[in-house]
């Protein structure tokens, strides 16, 4: 078993893309927003956190967060629950902005070091919700669009459930895709419940 508290505070140390952090628009140093502890039945997968959450120091302290809550039907106090929820995003650090100010994506290292340690550190997980593409292909192995392995979610379930990213970006999308709020949005909602109490 690995010992958490360690593997936490070695990715709270890690600066492996500073060099990297350093070219960006942004100029910012590493801060990995590590949110998990051994024991939790939920995890939510995603990309790597953004700005907001870069200085917040925690996870989806935007927007963003405010309609993944509610797709997952958990007020903030549960959602933010480490006993129960871990946050484990592709990286753990804001990549940083492109050119075009858009999110790079997460630095494929973050992954390799940490992914693997981080999963063995949460045997207790009954559910994985992956939250976007890049934390898709990791947990599925997939190469398969965002849409289409959220269309094909019924295979998922019940044990991992695959959604776009919950930004204002995909307003449209959602739009586009009624079935994801009226078919699987209520199947997922009842799976958390049943997984958490």
């Amino acid at each position: 078993m690995v010992e958490i508290t360690a593997l936490k505070q070695q990715i709270t140390d890690c600066r492996l893309c500073a060099e990297r952090f350093a070219q960006t628009r942004t100029a910012h140093g590493p801060r990995p927003v590590v949110w998990f502890e051994q024991g939790a039945r939920l995890l939510v997968a995603g990309q790597a956190p953004g700005l907001r959450v870069h200085e917040s120091g925690k996870p989806f302290t935007d927007p963003s967060g405010d309609r993944l809550r509610d797709w997952l039907g958990l007020s903030a106090a549960e959602f933010y629950d480490t006993r129960r929820v871990a946050i484990v995003p592709m990286a753990f650090c804001f990549p940083g902005y492109d050119a075009r100010k858009a999110d790079l994506p997460p630095p494929r290292i973050c992954g390799a070091t940490w992914h693997g340690q981080v999963m063995a550190a949460l045997p207790d997980v009954r559910l994985r919700v992956l939250v976007g593409g890049h934390a898709q292909r990791y947990h599925l192995g997939t190469r398969d669009g965002v849409t289409q392995v959220v269309r094909n979610w019924r295979s998922l379930a019940p044990k991992v459930f695959a959604l776009p990213h919950p930004s204002w970006r995909n307003t449209a999308w959602l739009k586009r895709n009624p079935w994801f709020e009226t078919e699987l949005l209520p199947v997922l909602r009842a799976r958390v419940k049943e997984i958490l109490t």
